[in-house]
């Protein structure tokens, strides 16, 4: 990381840095090249290979792998848990908690880089085998014209114009808001004083890349100006040399400035890593409890004997590259899977069988007779025995499971972590394996979560000593909480600040952790579960009621019990998680339910006169129930006197109703019955004369048929009579003859 120019003047003071960074680079170099080597093989991504052209196949087994662990131990962003380092009965302890809670919930939440930075480290500790977060403390400050100290605005009357207050007023400052984000530190950019393990680690750095405009806005004009703008990180993570000078505004050109902060001195130095020069020094910034402004690194395999990590990939690599041949076999034995064969020459029809040849095509051939005697196809054709092929693409299958069951057990990926199972395995064989593979994966797993824990400590001291109260108590939204609980507000934030609650511009050195733990749950990092959540609230709310309802009766009859009883209860809520919001409104609850209980009781009144004066009260309650029964009994006389009058008129109406409608209906019915009489004599009178017109035009008819009938009968008859003539005359002649014959 550091470029050494023996021609240039070294500030004395950069030396030992200067001196450092060239060590570490030497200890850690074989290490960055691994693990360069390991994210370019993650990405498969070759610069001397071309995809459009490169034959080889390769089986990127580090991708699956990484793919399946980085959701099993990081999938989503943590819930803080803020709680009194010891359950003590303390309601402001209790409210304390809640803010800081609420305030690292805000800045997790609201804020993308913690989850991107939890992203990125877990992502390097999986590749290179190490991932670094570095959080710092980010006030925006505003200016406000026009104000002066007390917040009067000034005049804008020139004669009554202080030019001091002018001046203050031009150069009043406030925060708008300020926050303490987390950066990702790529694995090439970090480093630190080589060392055995993490705790005899005196002093660590990172590279910072900062372009003309953060140079200024940081180190002021005349600092930046002696800065070379001459570095630009590529994309594999290294940092490379451009033609720039100091000033230049060179496309992408930046400046990098080591950020090293020495615990053994409590101070903070920023070097130019180009001019070797300290630009600024600080002492001690933030003013943390273990001073470094980033949590132990997120480390792979490691030892107590050194601090370079061994990757993951390291351990499975030679296995990696079995898969890569083996892949690259198989799909050599895959390219073979074709048909292949020779033919006769005597025939070249042939060649046109596997070219030409469909379903149902016959391709003819020139001299059959030569052909069938030479057994036809089976004489003339020859193909390549795919058989072997196959066996040994089945073989080669078998092998790349062999060797992925290697790398899984090297891994402790159990099938039940993948997903995958086989359906022959019994219940108890896939449970033995689910423990096996967790009991694994739980280490990887509390690391991060130990590391994301060691971050939101980094993040509650920043909010604790640089966070304006009034920053706090918006974040942490504390008109959202209960009455009681913001009656305690300005105590729980005293408890936090010290004394900067009153004065947010008073220096302390009280840290937040003295008073309490600040954690994450690993299942919070995992999963969601409501279900847990819901029989969490279940617990709590019928371990109470359980409670309450057997230590009530106590308490009436003993009250001196109640302060046991209340204290016993508030123990065994302050264990609950899911009690804290409302503890404060049972704290008040239990309270006076306790003063309740000891206010001292009257005495007892004299059994004589408490017998007299029962008596007395059951004489009284006698006599007034009787006149309380006469005048029920008076009422209930009026009422059904009342009813029953009510009841015949109404009766007298509805029989008067009735008979009005039977009139009605009977007059209705009869007019109907009139009406159908004259219709059917009307009808009758129609039927008779349509039946006398019938009969006399029928006798008419009738007659008319006679008559024609008659004179038929007499034209015949005359007709008869006629022939009868015409014949006697016609024989009178010959029987005249005969006769005279």
């Amino acid at each position: 990381m550091a470029d050494t120019n023996p021609k240039a003047a070294i500030d004395p003071k950069a030396k030992k840095w200067v001196d450092a960074i060239a060590a570490y680079e030497r200890k850690f170099k074989p290490w960055e090249t691994r693990a360069g080597k390991i994210v370019k093989r993650y990405r498969d991504y070759d610069e001397k290979a071309d995809s459009s052209t490169d034959s080889t196949s390769a089986f990127n087994i580090l991708w699956s792998n990484v793919q399946v662990l980085l959701p099993a131990t990081f999938s989503r962003v943590p819930k803080p848990d803020v709680s009194r380092r010891f359950n003590d009965s303390d309601p402001v302890g209790r409210v304390a908690c809640l803010l800081l809670e609420r305030a690292l919930s805000y800045e997790i939440e609201h804020y993308p880089d913690y989850r991107a930075a939890m992203e990125g480290c877990v992502l390097d500790r999986f590749l290179g085998g190490r991932g670094v977060s570095w959080v710092r403390y980010e006030p925006h400050i505003i200016s406000v014209p026009g104000q002066i100290d007390g917040g009067v605005q000034v005049t804008e009357d020139a004669d009554k114009a202080d030019p001091e207050q002018d001046e203050q007023a031009a150069a009043t400052e406030e925060i708008e808001y300020e926050c303490a984000p987390v950066d990702y530190v790529h694995w090439k950019e970090f480093g630190h004083v080589v060392a055995r393990t993490w705790e005899e680690v005196p002093a660590v750095w990172r590279l910072v890349y900062m372009d003309k405009a953060a140079l200024v806005k940081r180190f002021g004009e005349k600092i930046a100006a002696t800065i070379p703008l001459d570095t630009r990180p590529d994309q594999n993570g290294d940092n490379r040399k451009i033609t720039a000078g100091a000033g230049s505004s060179a496309e992408g050109a930046q400046a990098a400035i080591y950020e090293i902060w020495d615990k053994a001195t409590s101070t903070a130095v920023w070097m130019a890593k180009t001019t070797q020069q300290i630009v600024d020094e600080r002492a001690d910034p933030l003013k943390l409890d273990g001073f470094f402004p980033c949590p132990r690194p997120l480390y792979a395999t490691m030892t107590n004997c050194t601090l370079v990590p061994v990757p993951d990939f390291k351990l499975y690599q030679d296995q990696a590259n079995q898969l890569t041949k083996l892949q690259a076999k198989i799909d050599g034995l895959i390219d073979q899977l074709k048909v292949m064969g020779v033919y006769s020459s005597a025939v070249p029809e042939l060649a046109r069988l596997f070219k030409e040849g469909g379903n149902g095509t016959l391709i003819p051939v020139s001299d059959w007779t030569a052909f069938s005697e030479k057994m036809g196809l089976k004489g003339s054709i020859d193909i390549v025995d795919l058989a072997p092929i196959v066996s040994a693409l089945e073989v080669a299958y078998s092998t790349v499971e062999q060797v992925k069951n290697q790398i899984y057990e090297l891994m402790g990926i159990s099938d039940i972590v993948r997903g995958a199972s086989d359906p022959t395995e019994t219940y108890g064989a896939q449970k033995l394996k689910g423990q096996y593979g967790n009991m694994r994966l739980r280490n990887n797993q509390d690391k991060v979560v130990r590391f994301a824990t060691e971050i939101l400590q980094i993040k509650a001291q920043i909010i604790c000593q640089h966070f304006q109260p009034s920053t706090i108590a918006r974040i942490a939204c504390v008109e959202q909480l209960t009455p009681e609980d913001q009656q305690m507000v300005p105590q729980a934030m005293e408890l936090l600040l010290g004394p900067r609650a009153m004065d947010p511009a008073a220096d302390t050195d009280q840290g937040p952790l003295s008073s309490f733990r600040v954690e994450v749950s690993s299942d919070s990092m995992i999963q969601m579960d409501e279900a847990q959540e819901k029989a969490d609230r279940s617990l709590f709310l019928d371990a109470v009621g359980t409670y309450m309802e057997k230590s009530l009766p106590i308490i009436q009859q003993s009250p001196q019990m109640a302060p046991l009883l209340v204290g016993l209860l508030k123990f065994g809520i302050t264990g609950f998680k899911v009690g804290r919001t409302v503890e404060g409104m049972i704290d008040a609850a239990l309270d006076k339910m306790t003063k309740e209980a000891q206010q001292p009781k009257e005495p007892p009144p004299d059994p004589e006169m408490q017998k007299v004066q029962a008596q007395m009260q059951l004489e009284d309650k006698k006599l007034a129930n009787a006149q309380t029964l006469e005048q029920q009994r008076m009422q209930t006389d009026a009422q059904l006197a009342s009813h029953e009058q009510q009841v015949q008129a109404e009766q007298n109406a509805h029989q008067q109703q009735l008979e009005a409608q039977r009139d009605a209906q009977q007059a209705q019915i009869d007019a109907q019955l009139e009406q159908q009489r004259m219709a059917f004599e009307a009808r009758m009178a129609d039927a008779e004369a349509a039946s006398a017109e019938r009969l006399e035009q029928q006798r008419l008819a009738l007659e008319a048929q006679m008559n024609a009938r008659d004179n038929a009968v007499k034209v015949h008859i005359a007709e008869l009579q006629h022939q009868a003539a015409k014949y006697a005359a016609d024989q009178k002649p010959a029987l005249q003859q005969d006769w005279e014959e």
